[in-house]
Order: C-alpha cells, then sequence, then structure tokens
C-alpha cells in the first residue's frame, strides 16, 4: 500500500505554510486520498492501477499547493482582523455603551449646552461628563489590544474611535435629509440640532477617545 503522507508531502515540497498547517494540510490530503484508494480496491482494481488512479485526481500538484497557500492567507487575513481590528473596537464599543447606561442609571445630570446661548427655543447638546472622562482609559485599551494583536496603525486608530462610529454614520445619513427639507425656519433648526449633536456623540467624544489611545498607540509601538 503507498505511503500517502510521503507521497503528498513530496509533491507539496516548499508550500509556503506553518509548520503545523502544513502537518494538517498533509494529513486531510493523504487521508483522503487513502481513502479513494481503498474505494478503488474494493472495487477489485488491483494495487497499482488503483493507486495510479487515485493520484491521477490531483491533476497539477502546482496548482494545488498555490490554491492552499491562497486559500490560507485569505484565512490568516480574516482571523487577522477580527483579533487587530473587530475585537478591540467592539470592546470598547460595549464598555463605552454600559458606562453611559451606568451613567444615565446612576443619575448623574448632564451638562446643557445650547447653540445660542441660553435661547429656550435653541437646539441643544447633551453632554455627560462622567462619561467623557472614561472614555479617556477606554480609548487607551482599544490601543492597547489592536497593538497586541500586530495591528497597524489605521487598525489601532479605527479601534480607538470604534464607539463614535456608528453616531458618525446615523448623522451621514441625516444631514442629506436635512438639507432637503423645504421649510426654511424648520431647516435652519434642523441643522443646526445635527451640529450640535455632532459635536456632542462624535467630535467631543473622539478627542476623549484619542486623548487616551493615542499616547497609548505610541507606547505600544515605541515597546
Amino acid at each position: 500500500m503507498p505511503d500517502w503522507e510521503r507521497i503528498v508531502r513530496r509533491e507539496l515540497a516548499g508550500l509556503v505554510l506553518g509548520p503545523e498547517e502544513r502537518r494538517e494540510v498533509v494529513a486531510e490530503l493523504a487521508t483522503h486520498l487513502e481513502e479513494s484508494f481503498e474505494a478503488l480496491r474494493g472495487q477489485g482494481l488491483p494495487e497499482e492501477p488503483a493507486a495510479e488512479r487515485t493520484l491521477a485526481q490531483v491533476k497539477d500538484w502546482r496548482e494545488l499547493k498555490r490554491g492552499i497557500e491562497s486559500a490560507r492567507s485569505k484565512e490568516d487575513l480574516m482571523t487577522d482582523r477580527v483579533k487587530q481590528w473587530w475585537l478591540p473596537g467592539f470592546v470598547v464599543l460595549f464598555l463605552s455603551m454600559m458606562l453611559l447606561m451606568v451613567n444615565e442609571f446612576i443619575g448623574i445630570k448632564p451638562l446643557i449646552v445650547s447653540a445660542h446661548g441660553s435661547q429656550r427655543s435653541a437646539p441643544v447638546a447633551v453632554i455627560y461628563v462622567p462619561w467623557l472622562l472614561l472614555l479617556v482609559p477606554i480609548g487607551a485599551l482599544g490601543a492597547y489590544l489592536a497593538g497586541r494583536a500586530g495591528g497597524s496603525q489605521r487598525a489601532i486608530f479605527l479601534s480607538i474611535i470604534f464607539p463614535v462610529l456608528p453616531h458618525l454614520a446615523f448623522f451621514l445619513v441625516v444631514f442629506p435629509v436635512a438639507l432637503i427639507l423645504n421649510d426654511h425656519v424648520a431647516h435652519n433648526v434642523m441643522i443646526s440640532a445635527l451640529c450640535m449633536g455632532l459635536a456632542a456623540w462624535v467630535l467631543v467624544p473622539g478627542i476623549a477617545l484619542l486623548a487616551g489611545g493615542l499616547p497609548t498607540r505610541f507606547f505600544v509601538s515605541r515597546r
């Protein structure tokens, strides 16, 4: 009976994979070939013709090797994105939302900022100062997690500001809708309110997150 693992290792010599991954690929392919060989032998085919027909299933070993390397590199890329961007981002997003809920549950009074001084009809922004202060270490955590996972500068930056990205997406969708409103007064009020909301939920929190994340990014990159 042919030594299928030896045959596969010989044909896939130079496969650009880690030692453990290479062993897994060789063992999986060898098992498949052995099963095909045994099936042909079970049909009454002699050993040598059965081995030849089994090997004929792989028409081009070089092409197979390139396909394996390409598939593994794509899997590694997706794994790296999860570890370097998505996981740190969702961790900081979850923490920021939970702390905001705790802030509201405790009943800490927010800072109310008006767009036009003290006018009652002017749009206002609600700013939770304690929550903003807590965003500083949250941003630092996002930078640390992304940097420790080997993330690029862009991945680290996105991990830091991840909690404000949903709000930014909301305003990017709503602003064009407000710009096409017909009523001039309502239009001006709407634009002012959106600008205040953008500052309160994107710009100011983003600054707080970066205040903690950028120094941490610098420290991680130095290490």
